[in-house]
């Protein structure tokens, strides 16, 4: 079966990879520093800003921003190179990531700032440090230390916002984090992958398909049609004005409804 392929919008996203059979994909600080190099570098030949990252030793998280339909090819180029240096010094051949990278739009902006705090505070969660500014291989560090930000985290969202003033940053990013929020908020988030189409969905038709559609029954019925034909429960709910886990649990009803 084809891979189903991915909707590109314009915004943030969070992206994780893994290595395949969780293994360690830094095994020195030679492999931190040179995939930050690679990170920094592809974005700046794709346009993308970079907000927040955290390098774990099996995996990764990144906060991205785009502005063009360039996250897939962004991302394969950062991942192959990786993958090629990393096999090659090792010598070993073979997958080095599990699977493709997994992807989270991001909503609104609750969940850009549970976000910006969870990346950064994945070391502690993982028992890796007691201190955030303890940690070498995230964007958090760069943060405290102004003069030194790498050009790709110029354009953060922390740097655009608080700047130079580092005890406004350490608040911030050492704020507690309502995990359960964070659950929702991905949850909520659909644009993983979108089934059935071939390019992005022409969001005129999906708005002609709601038209004089008054009952609430039939609208719902709707909203899982387009669903169905590829138009991700983000978009359904700007067209159609409505939050979008009140889609989510729309599309989840009427389905358990079906298979039952």
């Amino acid at each position: 079966m084809p891979r189903r392929p991915r909707i590109e919008i314009a915004g943030y996203y969070h992206i994780i990879n893994r290595g395949v059979d969780k293994m360690n994909i830094f095994r020195h600080p030679d492999d931190y520093e040179y995939f930050e190099e690679l990170m920094c570098f592809y974005m700046k030949s794709y346009g993308i800003t970079l907000h927040n990252y955290c390098l774990m030793s099996n995996h990764y998280h990144l906060l991205i921003e785009i502005t063009q339909e360039n996250l897939s090819k962004f991302m394969r180029q950062l991942n192959m190179n990786y993958a090629i240096y990393f096999n090659k010094k090792y010598k070993r051949v073979g997958h080095l990531w599990q699977g493709r990278f997994k992807s989270w739009y991001v909503t609104d902006e609750a969940y850009l700032y549970t976000l910006m705090l969870y990346i950064e505070q994945n070391p502690i969660k993982a028992n890796m440090v007691k201190k955030l500014e303890a940690y070498p291989y995230s964007s958090y560090h760069y943060f405290l230390k102004y003069n030194e930000i790498p050009e790709c985290l110029k354009n953060a969202w922390i740097v655009q916002n608080h700047g130079k003033d580092k005890e406004a940053i350490q608040v911030m990013l050492n704020s507690a984090i309502d995990y359960t929020i964070l659950k929702e908020l991905k949850n909520a988030s659909s644009l993983v992958e979108a089934p059935n189409i071939d390019k992005k969905p022409d969001i005129e038709i999906l708005e002609q398909m709601f038209v004089n559609i008054e009952e609430t029954n039939v609208r719902n019925l709707k909203i899982v049609d387009a669903y169905k034909n590829g138009y991700s429960q983000h978009m359904i709910a700007k067209v159609l004005g409505l939050n979008q886990a009140t889609v989510q649990r729309i599309i989840k009803r009427i389905n358990s409804i079906s298979i039952t």
